[in-house]
């Protein structure tokens, strides 16, 4: 289970894909390496791999593509499809369950086709262990029949290129991860490659956007296009309803502060985790379980939704004894931090038999 599957569906800053984004995301996708924004490492890496694949007239090592959600590792598979100028098949790993649907999808390949396993981390065991084969020496053994008379016939399959796309390169396991020869980890972008992702996709929906208005929107995205192209979206309606659909600075911040998206990209999800942490204990120390209860949230969704970019942005952090703010959650609140920290709003404990000692 990806630990996105258990965000508040209301969320405007998640980085999974709903189905509108990826309708959006489809129109918006740009079709080859020239035209993709951010990831300067990366695309270099991989031109020089697709391009000395076509002057040996061969396909390209298979690809990994690591790296958090709403980056771009969907958009880099088409790209390298388009310019290899190979057809594209799309599956995902929770998708894949018994060793026979990976065979299915393997024999139906054409010669050179591109294939592209999302969630590669998530697909069964005996569908990774029939993918070993098949990367390394392009064949497949079907298992005919059950128990001792069960036969496995070998089947060749053409030359074609894997690329598979996690967002937890670490639980791949070894064996698999050593059989792809080109891995590229994609990073948080910045916000000067954000707003060029704003200003492109506004071209393309046709919006009035002017350069201060793209820095808004690209410094409340959490590094991550996918979320600026959804936020583009938002501040687009707004401008449309209450304005005459120009997008300046201010309209950017009216509309960003009515879907409750701090300057920093926090949320309403985000701010409570900190105000519990604050206000009522003091900046903690405190338990995860405590602070989930504070938040009325479960503990899996404090834990691998909201903190993660709390700990990114430097707001929280996560100790042994429990989880604490740093003093630029208190800034970011507006708020003093106390004298003695995680002595806020939680009155001190009485000494017990206090009262049995003065009396002595």
């Amino acid at each position: 289970m990806s630990p996105y599957d258990s965000e508040p569906a209301d969320r405007l800053v998640t980085a999974a894909a709903d189905g509108e984004d990826q309708a959006v995301e489809a129109a918006l996708r740009p079709r080859l390496l020239d035209e993709f924004i951010g990831q300067e490492r990366v695309r270099e890496q991989l031109s020089l791999v697709l391009q000395a694949a076509r002057q040996r007239g061969a396909a390209p090592d298979h690809v990994l593509l690591s790296g958090p959600p709403g980056l771009g590792k969907t958009t880099l598979s088409m790209i390298i499809a388009a310019e290899l100028g190979a057809p594209i098949r799309i599956t995902s790993g929770p998708a894949i369950q018994h060793a026979g649907d990976l065979a299915a999808i393997l024999s139906s390949l054409a010669e050179g086709e591109v294939l592209f396993l999302d969630e590669i981390h998530r697909m069964s065991r005996p569908a990774e262990e029939m993918l070993y084969m098949a990367m390394e020496d392009f064949r497949v053994d079907v298992i005919v029949g059950k128990g001792p008379g069960a036969t496995a016939i070998p089947l060749e399959l053409p030359p074609f290129t894997l690329v598979g796309a996690t967002t937890r390169a670490g639980l791949l396991p070894p064996p698999l991860r050593d059989r792809f020869g080109f891995t590229g980890h994609m990073e948080f972008y910045a916000p000067a490659e954000l707003q060029r992702v704003v200003h492109r996709s506004a071209a393309l929906l046709d919006v009035e956007i002017d350069p201060a208005a793209a820095a808004e929107i690209a410094g409340r995205s959490r590094g991550t296009p996918r979320i600026a192209n959804r936020l583009l979206r938002r501040v687009r309606d707004y401008a449309q309803v209450r304005h005459d659909g120009v997008v300046n600075a201010a309209i950017a911040g009216q509309a960003l502060d009515v879907y409750e998206v701090d300057a920093r990209g926090l949320d309403r999800l985000d701010r409570a985790v900190l105000d519990a942490l604050l206000r009522l204990f003091g900046g903690g120390p405190v338990g995860l379980s405590t602070l989930a209860v504070a938040v009325g949230e479960e503990a899996e969704t404090v834990e691998e939704v909201a903190e993660p970019f709390l700990v990114r942005e430097g707001l929280l952090a996560r100790t042994p004894r429990g989880r604490i703010a740093t003093a630029g959650a208190w800034r970011h609140l507006g708020l003093t931090p106390p004298a003695q920290p995680g002595r806020g709003a939680v009155p001190p404990q009485p000494e017990l038999f206090a009262q049995e000692k003065a009396e002595d």
